[in-house]
Formats: structure tokens, sequence, C-alpha cells
């Protein structure tokens, strides 16, 4: 059993913070690292110790892992937890964390290559029965032979970077005319982007949504999955608004889901958090996608709807416990609804915006939790992503989720920088996400900036809402004949509040 009393955090910002606070609670001594532009950031002064690795550029200081090992032996740390970005999918960096008599809090290094390269994650699950997208499973660089191949396949088709993700190096193809051009292109950003010009191809699957699987495993050889997280509401390939479980995934469908990602975790033999994402096609079709291995952004609302804290179970099995608990003894406990709050303007392509917190000021009240790295007079850095807080709501079911995410949003002040708060009720008062009828197409297919605009007429926003409005009456009402009413009216049973979700 490796003890960990000392845990450095090699990440910044609300991650960063999240995971002190359960290494605090935990009994952990902890260590913040800081570049010089987060000199005043929260979770600088949480720690309790802190040190600068270096400038502004994550290049000069999150991402010098050389530098960070340095620290942790400097300062007696036995243990890093990596958040996600940054270094966490840095095989040699966990390699160099282990060399260095240090417990790296997450996969193995030999997990990490595996997965992190598209192909050869495909290559490892064959073995066991995981439905994989049409296509090839090999890189591919013959243009000629890669025509051939997607007319097989048959068009559209995607040209996807093999290592990497995010939406870099992957281009869509309609036809065969445009085939060559956009191959070209997938590769040289492929290159640019990860330093990895392979490629392959694959079917393009029409109205997907993305549906994934949390994952744990101990180093005992026990892997469990947390259920399900629809993450489908998405600009550029990444996601904005997520929830759990997904609106569309019946008991069958989510257990033989969650077998497939047990076993695309055993199959390289996985330790940890980890997360393995599927496609769903309109035919309730699912094939492979790929495995995140560390902890995603969205991890809160499996926490809401499971009661476990993943960052602490995370250090538990880095320290060699074995799971506490087995397959059936996990169940899914109302619904979670996640929007991340980003300094972008959706008016406006969603293009990051920097600038001061002039007023910043959280919303409150049951059911809500904001993971966040900021307060009011804080600066929004150039330099890093342009998230400024998860925002998370929990409730009995979708429609009290949902009903408490458009009060916290209401809740939520933000001025000075413009944000996706706006969006956020958007579409969460849309018939097609209250429906549940939606895939990645959404934003595409549905959303018109000018809807947002401050002083244009919102006629059509005002329209959502009522049908918004609509829709949860004749819901009350249903679960009231449903549950029985008592003389106000209101459902017997109806609260399920009396158990706390949420856990930080």
């Amino acid at each position: 059993m490796k003890k960990i009393t000392k845990l450095l955090v090699a990440n910044r910002g609300e991650i960063a913070l999240r995971v002190l606070r359960s290494a605090r609670e935990m009994g952990l001594k902890t260590v913040a690292i800081y570049s010089e532009a987060d000199r005043n950031a929260l979770h600088v002064r949480y720690a309790d110790e802190a040190v600068c690795v270096g400038g502004p550029q994550s290049s000069q200081s999150y991402l010098r892992g050389d530098r960070i090992i340095e620290v942790c032996q400097e300062l007696g740390v036995d243990a890093i937890h990596p958040g996600y970005g940054f270094l966490s999918e840095n095989a040699e960096f966990a390699r160099k964390v282990k060399e260095a008599g240090i417990t790296f809090v997450g996969p193995s290094p030999e997990a990490m290559n595996i997965m992190g390269d598209k192909l050869s994650a495909k290559q490892a699950v064959k073995a066991y029965d995981i439905p994989l997208v049409p296509g090839t499973d090999e890189a591919i660089s013959d243009v000629e032979e890669a025509k051939r191949i997607a007319r097989a396949v048959g068009f559209p088709i995607l040209i996807k970077a093999s290592a990497g993700g995010g939406g870099k190096g992957m281009r869509l193809v309609h036809q065969e005319s445009e085939f060559e051009e956009q191959m070209k292109m997938a590769v040289s950003e492929a290159v640019s982007s990860f330093g990895d010009g392979a490629v392959f191809i694959e079917k393009f699957v029409t109205g997907p949504r993305h549906i994934e699987i949390q994952v744990l495993g101990d180093e005992h050889g026990n892997i469990v999955h947390l259920f399900e997280r629809e993450c489908s509401i998405q600009r550029r390939h990444q996601k904005v608004i997520e929830e759990a479980p997904s609106a569309v995934l019946t008991p069958e469908l989510r257990a033989e889901m969650g077998r497939c990602a047990v076993d695309v975790a055993r199959a390289c033999n996985y330790t940890g958090a980890g997360t393995v994402e599927f496609l769903l096609d309109d035919q309730r079709n699912f094939y492979f996608l790929e495995m995140n291995t560390r902890l995603q952004v969205e991890h809160p609302v499996t926490e809401c709807i499971t009661g476990l804290d993943l960052v602490k179970e995370q250090i538990k099995v880095a320290q060699g416990q074995p799971l506490s608990f087995r397959q059936e003894d996990l169940s899914i406990t109302g619904h979670a609804l996640e929007l991340r709050v980003y300094a972008e303007d959706p008016q406006n392509n969603f293009l990051p915006d920097i600038g001061n917190l002039a007023v910043y000021v959280r919303p409150q009240g049951p059911g809500v939790r904001v993971d966040d790295g900021f307060e009011q007079g804080m600066d929004i850095p150039i330099y890093y992503d342009p998230m400024i807080a998860k925002l998370v709501t929990y409730g009995k079911d979708r429609t009290e989720a949902i009903e408490r995410m458009l009060r916290a949003i209401a809740e939520y002040q933000i001025t000075g920088i413009e944000t996706t708060l706006p969006f956020g009720t958007y579409v969460l008062t849309h018939p097609a996400f209250v429906s549940g009828d939606f895939d990645t197409n959404f934003i595409k297919d549905h959303f018109q900036p000018s809807v947002l605009a401050n002083n244009a007429p919102n006629a059509e926003l005002e329209q959502l809402a009522a049908v918004f409005a609509a829709k949860m009456l004749t819901e009350q009402k249903a679960t009231a004949v449903a549950n029985g009413a008592n003389a106000n009216g209101s459902a017997v049973g109806a609260s399920n509040w009396k158990k706390n979700r949420l856990t930080r």
C-alpha cells in the first residue's frame, strides 16, 4: 500500500482548486504550482504551499514536467494529480514521475500510450468485440488508396488524426472530388498540432449523439462503470452542456454500453478514473470513439447522480486500495446538468473574450454547485482555456435539474466580459433539448446568435421559454396524478432532496 501524505496538483484554475479541496478533506498536505500570470489565483491561496514554475505561457510553466518533478523532490511531495489538460495524458511525464519515486494519480504510462493513439486503441479493443465505426484501423498515407477505401465505406467520411483530439486534424469529406485537398489539410494540421501526421478514415455518422461512460479501475483487476453522460451540445467539437443520465438510453442500452466501456478499460489494464466515448446514431447503434485517460471536465454530473467523489476515488486507487464497491452496488439517483461557463461570445461564433470580472456573483441555493477559480475583480488571462466555471445543478429528475439550472443562470452575475450563460438559457428552453430530441448538430440546426442580442427583440427566446414552461407544467401535473396529490395540489413524496449529491 502506497501511503500518500503530500499531494501536488500539476494544474491551475477550477480543476486545481477542486482537487485541492478533496485532498484537504482526506487530510493530505497540498502543493499548488502557478505561472506568473496566476500569482493571485484562488488555487494558489488555497494550497498549503505554492511554487511559481515559470512565465505566463503554458510552455513556460504548466507544461514544464521536469521542473514540476523538481518541486516535488524539493518539498517532499509523494504524489502528483495532473487534473485535466496540460500534462494529464502525457505518458512520458507519467513515466518520469514514476521513475522519480513519486506516485502519479492516474493510469499507467502504458495505458496512456495505448489509448492516446486512436488507432492503437482500436487494435486493443478488437478482442473484446467492441462496436467500431466502419473505416480503416491503421494509418493511411497513400491518397489513391485512401480514396478507394473512402468509396468502399461510402461518403460522407471523416479523415481523422490518430493522435490528439478536440477536433484538430479532422476533416469532413462529402464527395470524392474534395478528398485529396481535405486529406492534405488534415495531415498538415495533425503535424502542427500533435507532431504526428498519421490519419485514418471513418464513416461519418449522421445525426450522432455523443455519449460517454465513466469508468473506474483499481490495481487489483476490479473495473466498474459509473453510468453515462450526454455530451451532444457542442461547439467546434467541444462540449458546452452535459447531463447525466442521458434522456434517451434505455436500461438495456445503458447496461450494454457500460459493459463495453469496462471491456475497453480492461483492454489496457486501466487503473483510476477514465472515460470511454461513444457515438450513438439515430437508430440507437453505438460505436467506440476513444478513451480519455484522465478525469473529465464534466465529472461533477457523475458525482451528483452516484454520490461519489471521483477525485477521492482516484487518490485511493493510486494508494493501492481496492474499490470499495462493486457494479451491483451502484445506481443512478436523480439528474444532473453542467453548463461550462466560458469567457466566449456566443453571438460571435463563440470567440474567446478577455477582460476583467467587474462583477462576479455566484448563484446559490438547493441543488446548485459552482466549480470555479475566479472571484470578482480578477482578470481572465489570455494564455489559457477561457472556461470561468462549471455550473452544475442537481434535481430529483431532469425537469427539476433544468429548472434549477435556469434559476442558477439567472442568479449568476458576470459583467466585464461576454459569457456562455445566455446560450445556456437558450439551449435549456429549446423544445429540442427539453424533449431530448437533439444531437451534436444542435448549434448548426437550431442556434441563431441574433436571439441573444441585448437590444434585439427576443420574441423567439420568449417563445421558447413559454414552450418550456408549458411542458414543465404538463409534466408536473402528470406526476401529481401518478403519485397522488395532497390537499394543496403538490405531489406526495415527490422530493428526493434528503440525499445530498453535491459533493465537492
